[in-house]
């Protein structure tokens, strides 16, 4: 089969899918994304999505999306941070597309009391203004790989061997315009391509803004590379060994996505790497406060208060130190430095024809 499908059956398959079985997050799962390392990631892209809001005039009647949300963590920071925007949670209301049943129980755990609503696909959500984050979701949409073979483009497939194993080969042939040398890879991705020209559309129609935050490339490399991947238990593995057991990911072409998003009408701004957009907003001075406040000695006689809006420094500690200070500081790294997050996640944000430039790109 080709292997856009394998991948697809992989994930989302209804009873023995990757995604649908399972919570692949955290210290027990299989990877961990920015959300879970550090409060300051949800916060600061809350804050994004107020300003969006306000330079749009602050409509009511908006709908917050999140593709893809995980356990829920990223929109109960975005809500708490944004929420400090005047108006902000009266005029907005909160959905999470989402296609686990799993994952949907963690969320509405982490949101309760927050009025959140789900969807299956991007084309069920309500009409109205849209503002929209998508985090580590277009890695895990199934792509195309394209092999140049004997002068041809073919198709990557699947298929089993004569030991019954799973293994790669070459399916038909692919009418594919691209001159390319022998053993050149293409990766594409129609699924994740479709979604952002309806991001597009809709941005166009009724206005809004949208933030795209994963690991890819801002344009393909001349010769292509093969970026497919599994992990499993936070290591590497062979995406071929355990069908549904291992996540599957494939870096993020966002040129293909602006390209896209343009096509059906909105604005795609320059892609930024990770750690510079979240300078741009601010974290450095966010994580001082917090080290701050985690610094502060406890009162005598009882346990400090929480300092407004809350330090959840446990969460950073939990990932990677049992010092809560410590922690900020190396969650501050993990999600800037160029050596780790800084530079292979980027971002790509979406506009409305006519809006602002946002923040951070």
């Amino acid at each position: 089969m080709p292997l856009a499908e394998y991948m697809a059956l992989c994930l989302a398959h209804p009873r023995h899918g990757y995604y649908t079985t399972r919570d692949p997050l955290g210290a027990g799962g299989d990877f961990t994304t920015a959300p879970e390392i550090s409060q300051m990631f949800g916060e600061l892209l809350g804050l994004w999505i107020a300003q969006a809001w306000v330079d749009m005039g602050a409509p009511r009647g908006a709908v917050l999306a999140e593709l893809g949300p995980g356990r829920g963590t990223l929109m109960a920071d975005a809500l708490r941070a944004a929420g400090r925007a005047p108006g902000f949670a009266e005029a907005v209301s909160p959905w999470l597309v989402e296609i686990s049943p799993t994952l949907r129980a963690r969320q509405a755990r982490a949101l309760e009391g927050r009025g959140a609503q789900w969807a299956e696909r991007v084309e069920d959500l309500p009409e109205g203004p849209l503002l929209l984050l998508a985090n580590e979701f277009f890695d895990a949409l199934p792509i195309r790989q394209l092999v140049r073979a004997g002068g041809r483009w073919r198709e990557r497939a699947v298929r089993l061997d004569g030991q019954g194993r799973l293994v790669f080969g070459l399916g038909a042939v692919v009418p594919w315009q691209a001159d390319e040398p022998d053993g050149a890879v293409v990766e594409t991705c129609p699924a994740g391509e479709a979604v952002a020209a309806w991001i597009g559309a809709r941005l166009a129609a009724q206005g809004g803004a949208a933030l795209i935050v994963d690991y890819g490339y801002a344009a393909r490399a001349p010769g292509g590379a093969d970026t497919f991947q599994a992990m499993r238990g936070h290591a590497y593995a062979d995406p071929l060994a355990a069908p549904g057991q291992a996540d599957l990911t494939a870096h993020v072409d966002f040129a293909a996505l602006a390209r896209a998003a343009e096509a059906a009408g909105a604005a795609a701004w320059p892609v930024a790497g990770q750690g510079l957009f979240l300078e741009q907003l601010g974290i450095t001075a966010r994580a001082q406060t917090l080290a701050r406040a985690a610094a502060r000695p406890a009162p005598a006689g009882g346990s400090r208060p929480p300092t407004p809006p809350p330090t959840e420094t446990g969460r950073a500690a939990a990932v990677t130190a049992e010092d809560p200070v410590e922690a900020i500081v190396s969650a501050h790294r993990r999600l800037t430095h160029p050596e780790e997050m800084g530079t292979l996640f980027k971002v790509l944000a979406l506009t409305g024809p006519g809006q602002p430039r946002p923040p951070g790109v």
